[in-house]
């Protein structure tokens, strides 16, 4: 019996698409706090407006089923590209920050659903024996469109419209290529299950839920406090940034290897794998940031970090299909959001509290939650 063949040219699309926007995310960003910097914002106040995106994240996950079931997943998606492409249209019409807190809100409403149809997209086409490595490549390539959103700066500038031009062009070229692939596609058929609601899919699938919590924690944690933790032990600014490019190219390069494993082994056990990887590397990471072996164990952790939300969306995929997919994913991007919310500053409570250990501990604390309640949670389901 011949395996089906793989939706290449939808795949394609579909990824393409997901990576211009992860270009025009990723720009956006470091554009934003640049801008606020010359507006004479002080840092609180910059950290108060990066909030308001996760918060639309957060707030947009609610409506994202019902909005499918309403207008369909297409038209949603478009939708929101060009809503994106419009609002950062509106930044640069402003140049007012205090009308940025609202539009970075709303820009997070907007490409929420962008998130969320992209992996039930992806999850959808995936043959279950290759869902493993593309969802690998998808969160690879997107990786790299979020590492390629900063580097733009360096070419166009971040002071006036060049750089939201790029933004505003890279949003309405997403909406183009998702309108032109996306057509029947299937994925969001509605399959007669009960619809259920975003917070009650805890009950259906927690541990996939707490992984994702885990991992939004632990990465945003590092990626905002690895320059203070490295600072605190003697480190100069070029080996930071250094070593945040390294846990980057670990987001990217693992990817694909960790989806080839969940294929192998599962991806149950492959959550609980990574949050013990990751877990030791954080506990090793203080007192080996000032040796040569910080490298690899950053690497290290920005691949199995990251890939525990990856190994959570391939057992998603495994396990739910139509409506309920669409829901679960929409309960993924809640729960990312609310990790980004409660990671960085709990990190930052710990280190006040017991010096700049205290964020691998914690970080080392939170997987290890994590693996344990898998385990019990698995034990309980024999």
């Amino acid at each position: 019996m011949t395996k089906p063949s793989l939706p290449f040219a939808a795949l394609t699309g579909v990824i393409a698409s997901l990576s211009v926007f992860a270009i025009a995310q990723g720009l956006s960003y470091p554009l934003f706090t640049f801008m606020m910097q010359r507006q004479g914002m002080t840092p609180a106040e910059i950290g108060l407006s990066a909030a308001m995106t996760p918060l639309g994240l957060i707030a947009s996950a609610f409506f994202v089923p019902a909005a499918v079931r309403l207008v369909g997943a297409r038209g949603l998606a478009t939708v929101c590209a060009l809503s994106a492409s419009a609002l950062l249209t509106l930044v640069g019409l402003l140049q007012n920050d205090i009308a940025w807190y609202p539009v970075r809100f709303l820009i997070g409403v907007a490409i929420n659903p962008l998130y969320i149809l992209g992996e039930v997209w992806t999850l959808a086409l995936a043959p279950p024996e290759r869902r493993g490595r593309i969802m690998g490549v998808f969160n690879a390539v997107t990786g790299i469109g979020y590492a390629a959103g900063p580097l733009t700066l360096a070419f166009v500038g971040s002071e006036g419209w060049p750089p939201l031009l790029v933004g505003i062009a890279a949003f309405a070229a997403c909406a183009g290529l998702l309108f032109a692939t996306t057509a029947g596609l299937r994925g969001f058929e509605d399959d007669g299950a009960p619809k259920g609601s975003v917070l009650g899919f805890w009950l259906v699938a927690p541990t996939l839920l707490l992984a994702v919590v885990v991992s939004a924690a632990t990465q945003q944690s590092v990626y905002s406090l690895l320059p203070v933790f490295g600072a605190a032990y003697g480190l100069p600014e070029a080996t930071l940034a250094g070593l945040i490019t390294a846990m980057s190219a670990g987001n990217i390069l693992l990817q694909l290897p960790l989806g080839v494993m969940a294929e192998k082994f599962g991806a149950r056990r492959m959550i609980v794998a990574c949050a013990l990887v990751n877990s030791s590397c954080a506990l090793l990471l203080p007192a080996l940031v000032t040796t040569p072996l910080s490298w690899p164990v950053v690497l290290a952790m920005g691949g199995v970090g990251y890939g525990v939300y990856t190994m959570a969306l391939v057992e998603l995929g495994n396990r739910f299909r139509g409506s309920v997919l669409v829901t679960g994913n929409a309960a993924f991007a809640l729960m990312w959001g609310a990790g980004g919310i409660v990671g960085p500053p709990g990190s930052g409570l710990a280190m006040q509290a017991a010096g700049p250990v205290g964020m691998p501990v914690l970080l080392a604390t939170l997987g290890f939650g994590l693996v344990s309640f898998a385990v019990l949670r698995s034990l309980s389901r024999r």
